[in-house]
């Protein structure tokens, strides 16, 4: 099992001059102590995510602090990206770093952030396969061809060229159809239990990996990342008395971003009519229900034993997303018994599953 840092502040709308300080200090600390990637995001024109609108950008700042993890976009909206660019961007960071470029891509879900390219909104999810192929294509050295200034068909190649030869991807993924579209291109797994149950993600793993062998890829091969909020503490009343506050705060956060998708809501509740005693409830009974398994919380043991579980499921990575607005102090004394949970893992045999059976 593999530990990696996933960032995705709801703070996007304050100003401060310490937002970042998290994500510089968790990947100092990340780095130092052999985890294996940070994780930032795309969010555009609202506060849950906004302090991540680019993370080519983010990354280069990441590149220039750290020595060994990897940066790794978690996601790209790829129908919001000219694939040139990405190429682009992230072969700079990729130099950098000194090669240490992962990225994962998306097709996006918010209509609002399609102010980018409100045509591409319809057909997100096939531009997103095809310029997928595009950066890879371009990642490799190879010319696309694309339409110059005054009308002429031209060979576009991209510089600078990056010191990875071949770039490592994931698909951040919730369907079924997704699962089984990464296993067809042999990328790897970015998903979240926050949709989904276990024997959701057990079931939707054996999907990809029958389809990583159908289309000749290692079916062992493909790795699943699972971001998962994360807070560990040594007394679990503490740890829900230090948690409570901020993590409703983040998800109403996300519910204001839910209710703005016009329609995209994942309960059955009007948002119109939901008075504040409403939604506080709606939070309270949310939060129960992430607290309770849906999220790493808890102490050393308990988050040891839900570990086992993703791992038995077939999970290859613990993502751990830390930036849901706890005290700063309280966030690194949690990364440090995340540290000592992974130094363990570290010496491990996997566990496989059998439901891992590909005939």
């Amino acid at each position: 099992m593999d530990f990696s840092l996933f960032y995705f502040s709801g703070d996007g709308s304050t100003t401060s001059h310490d937002k970042y300080r998290l994500l510089i200090e968790g990947a100092k600390f990340a780095d130092r102590h052999g985890f294996s990637a940070i994780w930032v995001p795309e969010r555009h024109f609202d506060a849950f995510g906004g302090l991540y609108p680019n993370p080519a950008v983010v990354g280069a700042a990441i590149a220039m602090i750290t020595q060994q993890i990897q940066i790794r976009s978690g996601s790209i909206v790829m129908p919001l990206q000219n694939p040139l660019r990405v190429a682009e961007e992230w072969s700079v960071v990729d130099n950098l770093s000194g090669g240490r470029v992962g990225l994962s891509f998306a097709p996006g879900w918010h209509p609002n952030d399609f102010a980018l390219y409100p045509e591409k909104y319809a057909d997100k999810k096939e531009i997103m396969w095809r310029d997928i192929q595009v950066v890879q294509q371009l990642w490799q050295g190879d010319a696309v061809e694309r339409m110059g200034g005054k009308g002429q068909t031209v060979q576009i190649q991209t510089f600078p060229r990056p010191l990875q030869d071949h770039l490592s991807i994931w698909i951040t993924a919730l369907s079924d159809d997704s699962f089984t579209e990464a296993g067809k291109i042999g990328a790897n797994i970015l998903t979240s239990p926050l949709y989904q149950s276990l024997d959701e993600i057990l079931r939707k793993i054996s999907l990809y990996r029958r389809s990583l062998a159908e289309y000749g890829h290692d079916p062992q091969a493909g790795k699943v990342s699972l971001m998962i909020h994360t807070f560990i503490g040594e007394n679990r009343d503490d740890i829900r008395q230090k948690v409570k506050v901020p993590f409703k705060n983040y998800l109403k956060t996300h519910f204001d971003l839910v209710v703005k998708s016009a329609g995209n809501l994942r309960f059955s509740i009007d948002p119109i009519t939901l008075t504040t005693q409403d939604l506080e409830d709606l939070l309270d009974f949310s939060f129960e229900t992430y607290f309770n398994g849906k999220v790493l919380m808890g102490t050393p043991d308990y988050c040891k034993k839900m570990i086992e579980d993703l791992q038995q499921a077939g999970v290859d990575e613990i993502a751990a997303l830390i930036d849901f607005g706890v005290e700063f102090d309280w966030v690194m004394e949690s990364l440090r018994l995340l540290k000592d949970i992974k130094r363990e893992y570290a010496s491990k045999p996997i566990a496989v599953s059998g439901s891992y059976d590909l005939g």
